[in-house]
Order: C-alpha cells, then structure tokens, then sequence
C-alpha cells in the first residue's frame, strides 16, 4: 500500500514550505480515512490476506509504522487492529533488519535551504 494520502499528509504536515490549512486538514483525513480501512479489514484475521502473511502487509507496514509521524502520536487508538499488525509484522526478523538499514547509513534529515531546493526543486524554478 503506497499511500499518495499519507505521502501528501506527511508532506502538508511536515515540510511544506507554506502551511495551507486545507491541504492539511484534507489529506490527514484521508490518510486516515485510507488505514480506517485497512483497520476494519483486519478486524476479523490476522493478516490483510486471512491468515497468511503476504507482500500487502509488508506494503502496508511500511506507511502503517510510522501512522503517529503521519497523524499524530495519538492516532493508534482509532487503528487497534493496525497497530496489532505493525507490531506483529516489526517483531519478524527480516522487519528489523529492514528498519536497520537506515543505521547503516547516514541521511540527513533536517530541513534546510538546500533539502527544500532539492525536495522542491519546482519552486527553486520560479523562485529564479
């Protein structure tokens, strides 16, 4: 499951260089619209195919582990089932050698002049 609406919340949310209060306020909507569904869904199994593991839920846990980056620290009490399998899929060994790669590499992670130039290079355009 790669979200465009949890990509667009996190964006309005985290780094757009201007806040633009609709933006913000429909794309948290509809991501969390978007996990609402996948959380009722596994309401009734264990995994988004019954009970197997399948590459939906590796799809699905890479946007669903970071749900509080995307909508806030408190939004796993609305995602019960969604958290279940996040914590289920990180607690395999080849999720926590996924999440390791990023220690094993050095990104940066602030945000400034020259990550929004690249980020938003589109801007950088007209800005020239």
């Amino acid at each position: 499951m790669s979200d465009p609406f949890c990509g667009q919340a996190v964006h309005f949310n985290h780094f757009a260089p201007e806040k633009v209060p609709y933006a913000h306020a429909r794309y948290q909507f509809e991501a969390m619209r978007h996990l609402l569904v996948a959380d009722e869904h596994l309401a009734d199994r264990e995994y988004m195919v019954g009970g197997v593991y399948t590459i939906a839920d590796m799809a699905l846990w890479g946007w669903a582990r970071v749900v509080p980056f995307i909508l806030g620290e408190d939004a796993w009490h609305k995602l019960p089932h969604l958290k279940r399998l996040v914590d289920t899929i990180s607690a395999r060994p080849t999720a926590a050698c996924a999440v390791a790669l990023k220690e094993r590499y050095t990104f940066k992670s602030e945000m400034d002049d020259e990550a929004r130039r690249n980020m938003f290079r589109h801007l950088a355009a007209t800005a020239a």
